[in-house]
């Protein structure tokens, strides 16, 4: 009997111990369950927006597979971005178009950096308003080795020979070069259409056009690049081609020259 009753008292024991731990971890706990917490993902609305596959060129020619479709948030879409809800046929479309301004890839085609045969001219397109474009005879040599591109800044130098002696004199300074030799590729191919350097097409004033043009007469032209650098933090005015003080006009219709201290004038542009 004895050992009935150990074991019955032993049995009571362990009941009443898992009892009260229950007990204990309900008081612990407030007596009440913790809730789950359920995360809800928000779902965002997209549509399809027309990128590049590649990067583009400045006046390279548009052919489909360098354009694909790809999910964008509306709420990101900016106002000339080309969709497949607008334009479902864009990428036939832009076939044989020209790019209007370079692109990287992966970048979304804007309107504006697109031109479709019969939009106009890419020389035109390409001006700032209110300048011109000039194109003056260059060469490997007189043109930096030819590491001269598009969106560049150069100045202008003139080499003269005035009996028997050589004298070198600046003529713009901080001129952005528009394009060498053709911008464009052939259209057979996306070869360049041209294989020496042999113009390079300036943006000047109209002003700045006119001595351009006349001082190609005195001598031969020379560009010199200028380095990024100098464009960073650089204001309005900074970003515009100056004449040289050699050059400038006064206000008679003359062109001022000053070599070795001394003043003199040349033939007026009007």
């Amino acid at each position: 009997m004895s050992n009935k009753r150990k074991i019955i008292t032993l049995g009571v024991a362990s009941v009443t111990a898992i009892v009260a731990a229950m007990f204990a971890r309900d008081f612990i706990s407030g007596g009440q369950q913790q809730p789950q917490v359920v995360v809800k993902q928000q779902q965002v609305a997209k549509t399809e927006v027309l990128v590049t596959t590649r990067d583009v060129q400045l006046g390279e020619r548009i052919q489909p597979a360098m354009l694909k479709w790809q999910d964008w948030p509306e709420t990101l879409l900016l106002p000339g971005m080309i969709t497949r809800n607008s334009q479902p046929e864009a990428i036939n479309d832009l076939k044989n178009a020209r790019a209007r301004m370079p692109m990287v890839a992966g970048e979304p085609v804007l309107q504006k950096k697109v031109m479709k045969q019969g939009d106009g001219g890419m020389m035109s397109s390409l001006l700032t308003k209110g300048m011109r474009a000039i194109a003056v005879k260059v060469s490997i040599e007189s043109g930096a080795g030819g590491f001269i591109m598009p969106n560049d800044r150069v100045d202008v130098l003139v080499t003269r020979r005035i009996k028997g002696q050589t004298f070198t004199d600046p003529v713009l300074e901080n001129v952005r070069v528009l394009a060498i030799d053709q911008i464009y590729m052939a259209k057979e191919s996306d070869k360049a259409a041209v294989a020496d350097m042999r113009t390079a097409t300036l943006e000047v004033t109209p002003e700045q056009a006119r001595v351009l043009a006349r001082v190609q007469a005195m001598g031969e032209l020379s560009l010199a690049l200028r380095s990024q650098a100098e464009r960073q933090n650089a204001g309005a005015e900074d970003q515009m081609p100056r004449l040289a003080p050699m050059f400038a006009r006064n206000h008679g219709g003359e062109i001022r020259t000053f070599r070795y201290g001394m003043q003199g004038t040349q033939a007026a542009l009007n």
